[in-house]
């Protein structure tokens, strides 16, 4: 067997370890023989909620009371963690975070990534929202459902 079977087989064999470990079904699968690459996507978790209690505040005191009540609105929309990993809001460390408070994003959006296993796997926004909230620092360890954001809805025809 080549270096080259060898470590796809390998990609494959971690690929499925984090498959039987990965909490719910996945959306994507692709594995490439050219420059070996596994790639793994569970569905964006967006779910509407009360407020998450356990969740880290904004600075400041107004600036806190304006999250909470966000998070609070029934109205909000949180985006929660796919998996479990450590979360990073951007690229790279020299890079600029996918989003940050106040931005507007669309459905389909990359806002973050958490890496599992090696494997960097993106999140993604299921609606559009204006971000009110980020409730996780760079370079945490997060759990599966875990709330990452907190959006205002946004209807891109209104503007608002």
């Amino acid at each position: 067997m080549t270096d080259e079977h060898t470590s796809i087989g390998e990609l494959c064999r971690h690929a499925g370890e984090i498959l039987n470990t990965a909490p719910g079904p996945l959306k994507r699968v692709r594995v490439q023989a050219g420059d070996m690459s596994v790639e793994l996507e569970w569905p964006g978790t967006v779910a509407v909620q009360a407020g998450d209690p356990g969740a880290p505040q904004a600075d400041g005191a107004a600036a806190g009371t304006v999250a909470a009540e966000s998070r609070d609105s029934p109205d909000a929309i949180v985006i929660e963690a796919p998996l479990v990993g450590t979360f990073y809001r951007a690229i790279s460390p020299e890079s600029s975070a996918f989003v940050e408070v106040g931005d507007t994003v669309e459905a389909g959006q990359q806002v973050a990534i958490i890496e599992a296993m090696k494997l960097m796997n993106a999140v993604h926004a299921d609606r559009p929202g204006r971000v009110v909230e980020v409730l996780v620092k760079n370079g945490d360890p997060v759990e599966y459902g875990e709330s990452l954001f907190v959006l205002e809805p946004h209807d891109p025809d209104s503007g608002h």
